[in-house]
């Protein structure tokens, strides 16, 4: 890429794909820096970490940046600014994918600031610079000297043709039926995000396998680099609480705490816990003084010690249920009197207020890609109030977190939506969170798919999901179904699985510890689907299909197709037709290039108003054909200008009006008259001549001559009085 003397380059290939790693020539004051490149693509990974540790903070203050140039496209940013600004949606999940896979590798107890930016610095069609950027984040940690139990590594999964494909191109992407990404560290997963169309379990397994493979080759690649070329890690050490005071602190709260981990409520078990916190930091205070700068990492510890021990030895989870079980359901739809779908989805203490909302075209996200522009026709939208977790403090901004869980939960829904061409609306899912207590992206799931059935949106299926967890103390391992809150912060993983009764349509995964293995997953994935069904099951009890009609408050919306020569005819000259046809109907009216126009109203009646008129702009007169007529124009000597057909008007000459001779039109007709027309003739420029007269019968006595049968000519065209040759400006001299 750039030529420099100091720089060092590690080369794969990975199923003739070729990605190439340099370091020592660019960004040299960053702790650890590389640029990865395949294809045309590349990005460029820093990674920094302060001198000292952040004061105040008792977990790990790690920043993960993706950015994108617009440059790497060859663009020029849009806007009034014109220069790159706030991190895009696409920018945010990227960043989240990142730090999901490296921050579990860390030490504990490591509180300096790290930063990791990842910069994208060119980019083809056929690379993804998501997959360079978080193997470029290995790298960059790896060859610094920042305390890391790396490398990981990244692959993308596809699936096209019943055949698994690493690191598919944006093409192939569009015609797999997977779209799965996996990180990890060799031998075990680490980080799962994709999603799927309604495949089976046994698939993604098979795809979980198939990536491990990879992510082996790509995590020896680096450890053989970075033997050669990675500085030496600085010395790190934890802060350590003396063993007897831990032990002091265990004997005077253990009963009381095994108590409170028992109490099936959350804000109640919360209520103790807080409690005998607070009682064990004055026993502390009182027994240790010099210690208590440990007493909140200290009670942690022993709840986390204790809920483990709960779970694996005494096979009880604190709020009481089984490994299996899911906590109790309950629904209800059309919730809200005015939207167009709604759905109240409850599972134990976690609950999410679905609505579902449908629009015209017009309402489709503009997603300002750095591949290009594109249209999005549904949106979904996850909402984490602070109320849900009983927080005192004020709504702030979308965060990550968010953004993060409405992607996972519009992964799960958007395979089972009808095409466009069977139901054209926009449609837009907001997931408001009313109560949280474990997985409310796969309440978001279950509510959303709900709401999308109570607004007439006709669905593939059902669509529910659920969160597994586990706990691993040696060779002793549960598998959790249906994890709360406390399961999920103390446990070892957090596995989202959410699809059909057919298959799955999304995962998200997460581990913190090493040797998960094949079987764990195979389990965990066969709970997850048995769970699935007895929820799908709760659901479909409630509302098994989509609704017939559409609220009342939603927009009545059609489809016609035009061929594309008749759009400008349409439109109108700056407008003109298509907002005389909007004002005239009551309907909007959009159309597409490729000849599409979509018609919506909150009235049926003005959208078959309106239908019928652009079906008529769009239609072809046909000669001998009979249509009925107004009038619109009267020329005295000439004929009448008749409307025949939407959006088309023709010629009835004043020979043709009736069978007598007629000296002046208006003793015939006059604007706004209706009757019946012929078409007789439509001459080389698609004028068309018309005829009232032979639609009419020969008074009696009357015969037709040969000259009165034969349709005259339209005059040719004149230009104004001054464009005469006689005239003012064309007299010669």
């Amino acid at each position: 890429m750039f030529n420099d003397s100091q720089a060092k380059k590690a080369i794969i290939t990975l199923d003739g794909k070729e990605i190439t790693v340099e370091t020592g020539e660019v960004a040299k004051q960053a702790r650890g820096s590389v640029l990865v490149r395949s294809g045309d693509s590349v990005v460029l990974v820093t990674a920094c970490i302060s001198h000292e540790p952040k004061e105040g903070v008792d977990f790990l203050p790690l920043t993960v940046d993706y950015r994108e140039r617009t440059y790497a496209a060859g663009k020029i940013p849009g806007g009034f600014f014109k220069r790159e600004t706030r991190p895009r949606e696409k920018e945010i999940l990227t960043a989240r994918l990142i730090d999901r896979s490296i921050r579990p590798h860390f030490p504990e107890g490591l509180y300096n600031d790290i930063t990791v930016s990842v910069m994208l610095l060119s980019i083809d069609k056929d690379n993804d610079p998501d997959m360079l950027g978080m193997v470029g984040a290995s790298f960059a940690i790896g060859l610094s000297d920042i305390p890391w139990d790396g490398p990981i590594a990244a692959v993308r999964v596809g699936r096209i043709d019943d055949r698994f494909v690493v690191n598919p191109s944006q093409e192939e992407q569009e015609a797999s039926t997977l779209n799965l990404v996996v990180a990890g560290r060799k031998g075990s997963p680490v980080m799962i995000e994709g999603g799927a169309k309604e495949l089976p379990e046994d698939t993604i397994l098979g795809a979980l396998d198939f990536a491990q493979q990879k992510i082996d080759m790509l995590c020896d690649w680096q450890s053989e680099f970075f033997h050669k070329n990675s500085r030496p890690k600085f010395k790190f050490e934890a802060a350590k609480l003396d063993s007897a005071v831990r032990k002091d602190m265990e004997a005077k709260v253990g009963d009381r705490l095994k108590a409170a981990l028992r109490v099936p409520e959350k804000l109640e078990r919360e209520d103790a816990i807080a409690n005998l916190k607070s009682e064990a930091i004055k026993e502390l205070e009182a027994s240790h003084p010099n210690e208590l700068q440990f007493a909140p990492a200290l009670i942690e510890d022993i709840i986390y010690r204790e809920v483990r021990r709960m779970i694996i030895e005494d096979k009880v989870r604190p709020d009481g249920r089984p490994y299996d079980k899911v906590r109790p359901l309950s629904s209800q739809v059309g919730v809200l009197p005015r939207a167009h779908g709604s759905a109240l989805f409850t599972r134990g203490q976690t609950q999410a207020l679905a609505t579902a909302t449908l629009g015209t075209p017009a309402d489709m996200q503009v997603i300002d890609d750095i591949l290009g522009e594109y249209k999005d026709r549904f949106l979904l939208h996850y909402n984490f109030p602070p109320f849900s977790t009983g927080e005192a403090r004020s709504e702030r901004a979308t965060g990550r977190r968010e953004i993060g869980h409405g992607n996972l939960a519009r992964r799960a829904l958007e395979p089972l939506l009808p095409s466009e061409d069977e139901f054209p609306y926009t449609i837009r899912v907001v997931s408001d969170i009313m109560e949280s207590n474990g997985s409310s992206s796969m309440a978001s799931v279950c509510g959303g798919s709900l709401a999308l059935f109570d607004a007439g949106v006709p669905l593939k299926a059902s669509c529910a999901g659920i969160a597994m967890g586990l706990v691993k103390e040696g060779d002793k391992v549960a598998v959790l179904t249906d994890i709360i809150g406390l399961e999920d912060f103390m446990g070892d993983m957090d596995f989202k699985v959410a699809g059909t009764r057919t298959g799955v349509t999304a995962v998200q995964m997460d581990i913190k510890i090493k040797g998960v293995t094949h079987d764990v997953m195979k389990t965990a994935l066969q709970h997850a689907q048995a769970a699935r069904m007895h929820i799908l099951d709760h659901m479909e009890g409630l509302l098994k299909t989509h609704r017939v009609e559409l609220s009342q408050f939603a927009p009545r919306m059609i489809t016609v197709d035009i061929p594309v020569d008749k759009i400008g005819a349409l439109i109108g000259p700056g407008g003109k037709n298509i907002r005389a046809l909007q004002e005239e109907t009551g309907a909007q009216i959009e159309v597409d290039d490729d000849g599409r126009v979509y018609i919506s109203s909150q009235n049926a009646d003005s959208v078959e108003a309106a239908r019928e008129i652009v079906e008529g702009m769009s239609a072809v007169p046909e000669i001998g054909k009979v249509y009925p007529a107004r009038v619109v124009k009267v020329m005295p000597k000439l004929g009448a200008f008749v409307q025949f057909m939407p959006g088309k008007e023709g010629l009835v000459h004043i020979s043709q009006l009736e069978h007598r001779r007629v000296e002046r039109v208006e003793d015939v007709v006059k604007e706004g008259d209706q009757f019946d027309v012929k078409v007789m003739e439509i001459d080389s420029q698609g004028r068309v001549n018309l005829s009232r007269k032979a639609l009419l019968p020969l008074p009696e006595g009357m015969t037709e001559s040969k000259d009165e049968a034969r349709f005259p000519s339209r005059p040719p065209h004149r230009g104004g009085r001054d464009d005469f040759r006689g005239g003012p400006r064309g007299r010669r001299g």
